[in-house]
């Protein structure tokens, strides 16, 4: 890909097509000598969400409110010119329109510091011996929710920002959904049989989610817009394999490794996400067919991985890692030092504002190893 002297399609990407070229290096091509970054600064929009929404349960917000919200927030970030796509995130779906689809009771969740509104259920099931009552009905009144909110979400993005896919809630993160994370463990050894129908129940309906998603809100240039990678060529899904972060690599190849690799067929691939009590997985999760990149996360009581990013980057080969750099002078320092590792897109937090975003980022496109 080469950058276009068309107008980029996205007013609020500053980076345009040049982005898209270096995004498609990294994770497409996995150049070994790759940066890319994202900063993050605090926007007057956040500041207005968190003042207006304490944290804490509240209801399910008005679809025009938030996407005015998304817009006001990424037009003050529309000046840099990282390694970003902007996009909004379905944050209300996030978890609990999964169960929500069979029955579940929704709730949701404000999280000032995002400018979030996320949601979860309680488990739908007493135990999986009622797993075969469960059926889902494409008339469904939060799938209608679903279809509406992501039509708003376009008219309101169009032109000027795109729209993140969001997580899928399948595997054994569906059956914590049915009857709660205990009784899923106990169960992979009790019953087997029910957790893999229940497994083969969520590939269906999460394949039913997403390809309502690709259908409403589509592509940008060709790649999936993403909160996790920035824009990842192709249509490309956001897995998560939360469950095994407290079990062992063994119960991952035996529980989770088909599960992943099943649905990144089905689509173009797609992003992982791991904590940092899961890194343990990494060697496993690194060799998922299909995997474009391994998004790192942070835990209170870990080290960041920023700090061991060149282990941790040994340790998953030429898989391109996304990591967060929770101090932004650390990343200035590194930065300074020539101590960046290639291979990665660093997203810094607490940057100062755009002009500092901005300068930094030109010194990143000339990082040369």
């Amino acid at each position: 890909m080469t950058p276009s002297s068309r107008p980029f399609p996205l007013s609020y990407c500053a980076g345009g097509y040049e982005t898209l070229e270096r995004l498609d290096r990294l994770y497409g091509d996995r150049a070994p000598d790759m940066v890319c970054a994202t900063f993050e600064f605090p926007t007057a929009a956040m500041r207005r969400f968190a003042q207006v929404h304490p944290a804490g349960f509240c209801g399910y917000p008005d679809p025009a409110e938030r996407i005015a919200w998304w817009d006001e927030h990424l037009r003050e970030r529309a000046a840099v010119r990282d390694d970003t796509v902007p996009s909004a995130y379905l944050t209300e779906f996030d978890q609990g329109l999964y169960g929500g689809l069979l029955g579940g009771e929704v709730r949701f969740l404000s999280d000032p510091g995002m400018g979030w509104v996320s949601s979860m259920v309680p488990p739908l099931l007493e135990d999986l011996s009622q797993l075969d009552a469960l059926r889902f009905d494409p008339g469904h009144p939060w799938f209608r929710r679903y279809r509406d909110q992501m039509d708003v979400f376009r008219r309101g993005a169009e032109g000027k920002f795109g729209i993140s896919h969001f997580i899928l809630i399948d595997g054994l993160n569906f059956v914590f959904e049915l009857v709660g994370a205990t009784e899923t463990y106990l169960a992979l050894t009790a019953r087997p049989d029910a957790v893999r129908r229940a497994v083969d129940f969520a590939f269906d309906l999460n394949v039913t989610v997403h390809e309502a998603y690709f259908e409403h809100v589509g592509l940008v240039e060709g790649g999936t817009a993403s909160n996790m990678t920035g824009w990842t060529r192709g249509r490309i899904v956001n897995e998560s394999v939360d469950p095994f972060h407290m079990t062992s690599v063994d119960d991952f190849e035996r529980w989770g490794r088909e599960p992943v690799e099943r649905i990144f067929r089905h689509f173009n691939g797609g992003a992982v996400h791991i904590h940092a009590n899961g890194r343990h997985l990494l060697e496993a999760v690194s060799t998922l067919e299909g995997l474009k990149a391994i998004w790192l996360g942070e835990d209170r009581g870990f080290p960041s991985s920023f700090s061991m990013l060149p282990e941790l980057k040994r340790r998953v080969g030429d898989v391109p890692l996304i990591a967060t750099v929770p101090v932004y002078r650390d990343f200035v320092c590194a930065l300074d030092r020539h101590e960046l590792v290639g291979g990665v897109r660093y997203v810094v937090t607490n940057t100062p504002d755009a002009d500092v975003a901005n300068r930094l980022m030109d010194r990143v496109r000339d990082y040369r190893f």
